[in-house]
């Protein structure tokens, strides 16, 4: 019955945050779905959410559903942030500026830790802070920065966020998901939420009285208990972050993309650029390319080599060497037969 507590500290020590104010269970946007159930509460006034014009695509789908379950439209209530004409990313500048222009009409600010196509990183702190100037709910969909970045949720005043753990964290698809709630919420049992019996006050579950007591922390939004094996293997790979220290797989994963990057433009030519941010901090492990023609047969060319890399539409490959257990060697292969099959 406790088996998900074994995970609260090292999930905590992941994404930099309490251990109440953590929870593993079911899977990103259910938890995002949830999560926006009790901090997406719009008004004629606040209505509106900001997010990734190039968000992963679930997000999108995600927040325009929710803004239509309260009778508003996304055309009016939902505001895509894109870079400017001739530009791979997002300038923070242009972040910013949108917060302070639309403050008082944002509900929501849901960004993703690291923009799932152009591996751009966003300044967390910063756009948490703008957001809050506002009087807006600042949160954030770290399915890839979790286990890529050093995070500080607790202290950035993040108010809630939510990972998978199928990319660096090791899970492979479906495996159970994360969310983090602040603790300045723990305690607000009269916020609406969608309830089940496994966020219900432990000490009175097993009474099956028929009104919901929450539980303190982000445990509180748990709904149904939650699967064993899946936290069993979760687990192992914790374990295993545990022992390697995310500050140090951080030092090496700059190292590494910067070996990356190196490489990549020793190899410059015409039919590729790299679109991801050249500053370490604006960045993870991932560096985006940009295949100008045939993209998609050299993707399915290295797959046949053996490289595991990850093709986009409409002409992205996306290349993460992993500080966990990708080598400098592996690098340099991979550029090796990149340039090959370009």
């Amino acid at each position: 019955m406790p088996y998900h507590r074994l995970l609260a500290e090292q999930t905590a020590r992941l994404v930099g945050a309490k251990p109440a104010e953590v929870v593993v269970m079911n899977s990103l946007t259910v938890n995002l779905h949830l999560m926006m159930v009790s901090f997406y509460r719009p008004t004629t006034q606040r209505h509106k959410i900001v997010i990734e014009g190039s968000a992963f695509p679930s997000d999108q789908y995600a927040v325009k559903s929710q803004i239509k379950f309260h009778g508003f439209d996304p055309t009016n209530s939902l505001i895509e942030l894109c870079p400017r004409g001739g530009e791979a990313t997002l300038r923070d500048a242009d972040i910013l500026a949108v917060i302070e222009r639309e403050g008082a009409s944002i509900a929501l600010v849901m960004l993703g830790g690291v923009n799932y196509s152009s591996g751009q990183a966003f300044d967390m702190e910063g756009i948490t802070k703008a957001g809050h100037a506002h009087g807006c709910v600042v949160a954030f969909d770290l399915a890839h920065a979790a286990g890529n970045l050093l995070l500080k949720l607790h202290e950035w005043d993040v108010d809630f966020a939510a990972w998978c753990s199928y990319k660096y964290l090791n899970g492979g698809p479906g495996c159970i998901g994360g969310c983090f709630v602040h603790e300045r919420h723990a305690q607000a049992s009269a916020m609406p939420r969608f309830a089940g019996w496994w966020g219900h006050d432990e000490g009175t579950r097993f009474a099956m009285g028929p009104e919901f007591l929450p539980m303190m922390g982000a445990e509180g939004w748990q709904l149904s208990n939650p699967s064993i094996l899946s936290m069993a293997a979760l687990r192992a790979s914790m374990d295993i972050f545990d022992k390697a220290v995310m500050e140090r797989l951080r030092a090496k994963s700059i190292s590494l993309t910067g070996y990356l990057e190196y490489l990549l433009d020793l190899s410059a030519s015409e039919k590729f650029e790299i679109l991801t941010p050249r500053e370490p901090e604006r960045r993870g492990a991932q560096l985006s390319l940009r295949i100008r023609t045939g993209g998609r047969g050299i993707c399915d060319r290295l797959v046949d080599e053996g490289v595991l890399c990850d093709w986009r539409e409409p002409d992205i490959l996306r290349v993460a060497p992993i500080p966990l257990y990708n080598s400098y060697f592996d690098v340099y292969r991979f550029v090796e037969r990149f340039v090959a099959a370009l």
